[in-house]
């Protein structure tokens, strides 16, 4: 066995090379290095190297083997001279040698027998001629291999916690112990002089213990892996028993029944008592060892509880069955019967709580579902109710606005048809009565030229008589006149700075078209015509039957009004269906069903 040497190794390679050179060149010893040191075992045979190497003319003359003793003084152990041949001291005559037959050139020595007291330092010491005497020292180490023991220990079920083994070993240098077990437990080291160590396994015994590994790993520095002390544990327990045999079906006339005691523990049950009924048991039955035979036919008489007593040293176990011998066998039916209403039990006791987890799992789904189209219906409302809110408080803005096209649209277009054709019907209805002191006169000639208003109808010139008396009222129209045209002004910058924020298709009046589908410039709303129509000075009071009063229509300050309201109008709305609609925008957005956009 190889172990492990201490010496040129620390030093290095390059050391080596170094050494080995200058030995070759000089001379001087080839091993051992210096410093060196080494190991061996007891029992074994152990070499201690020495080589020295002479120069040209050097010859050596004697080599010998001296080991220090503790109290520093050297003990010679053998000799050899160049002439004289080898010789051995003292107590260890017989136990050494050289290992060369020629000592002067290889002075190694063997020692045979190791021993642990050739433990320490030994002196290899060369003399030569004519350079005189060298010395080498090394160190020697005497291991020993470890001797390793277990001690198991027998424990019982239900004992305190306790040492379930014990392991011991020796050796230099002391070795190191472990456990190698599945179990659990408490380990505890111990070590003494001489190097002795020990370890010891605790735990609280189970029977589900019994029988598991509970193996010793021994470890040391001479073993190339940890030896192995194998070791299964022992727990003792009381038996467990159990009385097979009888299937229900015994009658009067069997023959060969028997029952058995089936039993376990540690350790194995050896004493078996058999009684019926805390009696002895009926002639005719026999017992051997954990069986007990029936050696007749049954009887009626052996119906009865019969009892099994086992013990196995640690502990006691009775176990009893109940035995019914009938008058006749018992068909397979009958037997069965039994069986298959418990079978149907269980059966139906299944099928029972799988349905009851069903209908748990479908009234949970059934209430998530529920709960999630709640809080959809909630979100909905919720949401209505937001715009319905943002609605509302547009119609109150619109509802306080003082613009005219806030009305209702109804409402507005009745009361803006009915002037229309109110208007209308008084002109082609009503006769004029046209006298000495009157005519019709056009700007571009008499009224057979066909000269006509801005709504289409004849364009009536007051006589001379009704001067004077319009003259009489002129002061009082020109006031009305210019309230009524910033009235106009008015609506217009109104209108042009809120058509894109919306104007109820029904407040615009019908704009007639050319045969070309342009727009004219006649196209204004009733109620802008009665603001401008008024200034036609109607008397009021008189009878268009009666009277021949004629409209004089300021027709420059109309026409302009008429003009920039058409523009307006035709910029934002077109004709559809009779009724002037908004036209779209990117910016609008609908307020109001009947398409009134903003």
């Amino acid at each position: 066995m190889e172990l492990p040497v201490r010496g040129p190794s620390q030093w290095g390679t390059a050391w080596l090379v170094l050494w080995a050179f200058a030995v070759c060149v000089r001379g001087g010893f080839v091993e051992p290095p210096p410093s060196f040191s080494m190991c061996s075992l007891t029992e074994d045979e152990t070499r201690l190297p020495c080589q020295f190497q002479v120069q040209e003319e050097e010859q050596v003359v004697q080599v010998s083997w001296f080991k220090e003793l503790p109290d520093g003084t050297k003990e010679q152990i053998i000799t050899a001279h160049l002439t004289e041949g080898h010789t051995e001291f003292g107590r260890y005559s017989g136990r050494v040698r050289f290992e060369s037959s020629s000592p002067t050139v290889d002075s190694a020595l063997l020692i045979m027998n190791t021993e642990e007291s050739y433990e320490g330092k030994y002196t290899c010491h060369i003399s030569t001629f004519p350079y005189g005497n060298f010395e080498r020292q090394l160190s020697l180490t005497v291991w020993t291999l470890p001797i390793s023991s277990l001690d198991p220990v027998v424990l019982e079920e239900g004992q305190s916690f306790r040492i379930a083994a014990s392991c011991r070993s020796v050796a230099r240098p002391p070795p190191r112990l472990t456990w190698d077990t599945d179990l659990p437990g408490q380990t505890q080291n111990r070590s003494s002089e001489g190097g002795a160590v020990s370890t010891h396994f605790s735990l609280h015994p189970l029977r589900s213990m019994n029988g598991m590994r509970l193996d010793c790993l021994v470890w040391h520095p001479a073993l190339e892996q940890p030896r192995r002390i194998s070791n299964r544990l022992v727990v003792q327990f009381p038996p467990d028993a159990a009385v097979t045999g009888y299937n229900g079906n015994w009658y009067m006339g069997l023959k060969g029944a028997e029952l058995k005691c089936e039993t376990g523990g540690n350790p194995k049950p050896q004493s078996f008592t058999w009684t019926r009924g805390g009696k002895a048991l009926p002639d005719g039955l026999t017992v051997n060892g954990a069986r007990l035979l029936f050696g007749r036919a049954l009887r009626q008489n052996d119906t009865g509880v019969y009892e099994c007593v086992v013990n196995n040293g640690i502990g006691t176990r009775k176990v009893e069955s109940n035995i019914t011998v009938t008058e006749r066998i018992r068909s397979v039916q009958e037997t069965t019967v039994d069986t298959l209403v418990m079978i149907i039990i269980v059966v139906a006791a299944g099928v029972l709580v799988i349905v009851m987890i069903i209908i748990i799992i479908l009234v949970n789904r059934y209430h998530r579902r529920k709960n999630r189209k709640l809080e959809m219906e909630l979100s909905e409302r919720t949401l209505k109710i937001n715009t319905l809110s943002r609605q509302d408080s547009s119609q109150r803005l619109n509802s306080v606005s003082t613009d005219p096209r806030g009305q209702n649209e109804d409402c507005t277009l009745l009361r803006l048809d009915s002037r229309m054709k109110n208007s209308l019907m008084s002109l082609e209805d009503r006769p004029i009565y046209i006298g000495s002191e009157s005519s019709l006169v056009g700007r571009r000639g008499t009224v057979g030229q066909g000269d006509v208003d801005y709504l289409g109808r004849p364009v009536l010139y007051q006589s001379s008589w009704h001067e004077g008396r319009e003259s009489m009222r002129g002061a009082e129209m020109e006031g009305e006149r210019e309230e009524r045209r910033r009235r106009v002004e008015s609506y217009l910058k109104r209108s042009n700075m809120s058509l894109d924020s919306g104007l109820p298709s029904s407040l615009v009046p019908i704009k007639p078209q050319d045969q070309d589908g342009s727009v004219g410039p006649t196209d204004i709303p009733p109620m802008l015509s009665d603001l401008c129509g008024q200034r036609e000075g109607v008397t009021k009071g008189e009878d268009w039957g009666h009277s021949r009063a004629v409209l004089e229509v300021d027709e420059a300050d109309c026409d302009t009004s008429s003009y920039q309201i058409s523009e307006a109008l035709s910029n934002h709305f077109h004709y559809s269906n009779g009724f002037l609609r908004p036209k779209p925008h990117s910016n609008a957005i609908l307020l109001h069903p009947r398409g009134q956009i903003i």
